[in-house]
């Protein structure tokens, strides 16, 4: 098959990618485009700036480079080194439904589209194209928790699970379509925001596997629509995050972040 990753910039994309791409550009035609951010928000609070900071700015000006140059033998690799793996360059992609990007994808005619935190939305052109359809992984239990940054919401509210939703996307509305599959972890109140989502991708990236193989092998993807809900979450204001963080819950925890970029990276 034919398959373009649509991702982001920013560690998460990286760790999920990690686990996918090595096995996926085993069997198939493997292509991978990158949004530079997600979601539309210029200003945000000075706790997203600093979450933000470890997420990309850290990650891709400091970390990519000496993860690249490591003599070490890393088991997950930087941005400029999934070149191994896939069929073109990586591509950077910030306006998916652009007619320049739309003829594009016509041309190179994909059997899948996968995305995972992708900074773009969908509209019906894009969508129409590929000959499987769509399919994201939303770090969110759906319907419950649609939008951005639904696992700081689930913490937020003393959920005592959290999870990813693997859905196909159908048309240009957020986090609609139907589940394929749901995965969830249990919270611990100990550990950041960012060490939760990283968690999640673990099993996310195995489902999307799972998915993949579905589609190779011609078997019917089974998928159900989802309950009515009109729930939908937006960035956290700084009156949020602090409340947030009053509560005792962390964003980013920098000794966790550390043990994570060694164990993982370098």
């Amino acid at each position: 098959m034919k398959i373009i990753f649509l991702s982001n910039k920013d560690l998460a994309s990286n760790y999920a990618l990690n686990m996918l791409l090595p096995e996926v550009s085993k069997n198939n035609d493997v292509h991978l485009w990158l949004s530079a951010k997600v979601g539309n928000s210029t200003r945000l609070p000075k706790q997203l700036e600093s979450l933000k900071f470890f997420e990309q700015d850290l990650f891709n000006k400091l970390l990519n480079p000496l993860i690249s140059t490591s003599k070490k033998k890393s088991p997950y690799k930087a941005f400029i080194e999934f070149s191994q793996y896939l069929s073109s360059n990586i591509r950077e992609v910030n306006k998916i439904n652009s007619p320049e990007i739309i003829d594009e994808l016509k041309k190179l005619s994909p059997d899948l589209i996968v995305s995972i935190r992708f900074g773009g939305i969908l509209k019906d052109k894009a969508i129409s194209i590929p000959k499987l359809g769509v399919i994201n992984l939303h770090s969110g239990i759906l319907p419950k928790y649609k939008g951005v940054m639904a696992t700081f919401w689930a913490l937020k509210n003393n959920e005592t699970e959290i999870g990813t939703t693997l859905h196909t996307i159908d048309d240009g509305s957020i986090d609609t379509g139907h589940i394929i599959k749901i995965s969830k972890i249990n919270t611990n109140a100990n550990k950041s925001y960012l060490w939760h989502v990283l968690e999640l991708y673990k099993q996310g990236s195995l489902d999307i596997l799972q998915a993949i193989k579905a589609f190779s092998m011609e078997e019917p993807l089974m998928s159900k629509p989802q309950s009515a809900n009109n729930s939908y979450f937006t960035f956290p204001t700084e009156k949020e995050c602090l409340d947030f963080e009053q509560s005792g819950l962390k964003l980013v925890d920098e000794q966790e972040y550390l043990e994570f970029i060694q164990l993982n990276y370098l």
